[in-house]
């Protein structure tokens, strides 16, 4: 891709450029040093994206008297089943444009130019805060982020009562934390539990990549009962935040409370290195996450997910909720693991 502006304002100098390698280092840079950055805007997503998906990814940026003032990482998804968009960012629950307000207003700009050209069903903006008031949007997602104490009793103190008892079951009943180095039993893990839940589950490849690009970023915490794994989380490492972000457990887990004491000791654990935000992430209002995140003592805060409409007349419900899935749902948990093993991976690369 070259290097030649996508849009350009010479009054004020601004110019919408594409990334490419010898910018990464530098784009990264200015992510982890603006407020709004999140880790779904580094720009290791595009190649997460494009090796593991083979989706082309858009990663713009705006540049200022050689210096870089915004950006907005974008991947383009066309698929059969689920439409035709460009979306900031597939696969992650943040996104948007970042930066100064003239630098996010000509990044939108670029980005709508960007989806006429491609021909897109829409642009999605996945946006922390109100962005584009005059825009579609879609209100079903919210996160549950906060604090986290130093002190790893005051953090268990914080728990509603009836958590704090489940992760305290966990805690007698002998589990242990342990850190895994590959993504095998993690695999394992989610694939049963996101078959379990009717959804897709995305390929093997696709987390070993996450590990791959991301380092030590990108972390694995597997919950053993009697030195058998029966929960394991994928984490992400932002700053001085930690993201709990693919997780799953047996069918022992619930027996043992493994689930609460997975992400109790997530919490523990990140606490002890300094860690002061823990990011819950995204759930669909009302749903069985959004209760479990709340009885946590987590609060929801609104996501501004925002589409400019091209080709479509109305904002998709690429969903569990929409009820043209429910068979889909209903049949894909009865499915032998091998077989949703196999499956899974051709329809979740484009579920974004």
């Amino acid at each position: 891709m070259n290097n030649t502006p996508l849009l350009e304002d010479k009054v004020l100098g601004i110019r919408i450029k594409y990334l490419n390698k010898e910018h990464e280092i530098i784009w990264n840079q200015f992510v982890e040093s603006n407020p709004e950055g999140t880790f779904f805007h580094l720009s290791g997503w595009k190649e997460v994206l494009e090796r593991a998906y083979q989706h082309k990814a858009y990663y713009l940026y705006a540049e200022q008297k050689e210096q870089i003032i915004g950006v907005l990482p974008l991947g383009h998804i066309h698929s059969y089943l689920f439409g035709n968009a460009l979306i900031s960012t597939p696969f992650c629950v943040y996104g948007g444009a970042i930066g100064s307000e003239e630098a996010c207003k000509f990044l939108t700009q670029a980005a709508h130019k960007l989806a006429w050209d491609l021909g897109v069903d829409y642009l999605e903006l996945r946006n922390l805060k109100l962005r584009e008031p005059t825009w579609s949007r879609s209100n079903l997602y919210v996160t549950f982020r906060k604090e986290i104490d130093p002190d790893s009793d005051k953090n268990l103190a914080a728990i509603p009562r009836k958590q704090r008892a489940m992760v305290r079951k966990g805690i007698d009943t002998g589990l242990l934390g342990i850190i895994d180095t590959d993504i095998n039993r993690f695999f394992q893990l989610y694939s049963e539990s996101t078959r379990n839940l009717g959804t897709p589950v995305f390929p093997k490849h696709y987390f070993q990549i996450l590990k791959e690009v991301f380092g030590k970023r990108c972390e694995i915490l597997t919950i053993l009962h009697n030195y058998y794994p029966v929960s394991s989380v994928m984490s992400f490492y932002f700053r001085d935040e930690v993201l709990p972000y693919y997780g799953g457990g047996s069918a022992k887990a619930r027996d043992v409370k493994a689930n609460d004491f997975m992400y109790w000791e997530l919490m523990r654990r990140s606490a002890e290195c300094g860690i002061k935000i823990f990011d819950y992430g995204r759930s669909k209002l009302y749903t069985g996450s959004y209760h479990f995140k709340t009885h946590w003592g987590f609060k929801p805060e609104p996501l501004y997910y925002e589409y400019k409409l091209i080709k479509a007349d109305k904002i998709p419900e690429k969903n569990p909720l929409n009820p043209r899935y429910r068979f889909f749902i209903e049949a894909w948990k009865r499915l032998p693991l091998p077989l949703a093993r196999f499956i899974g991976p051709f329809i979740a690369r484009n579920l974004g």
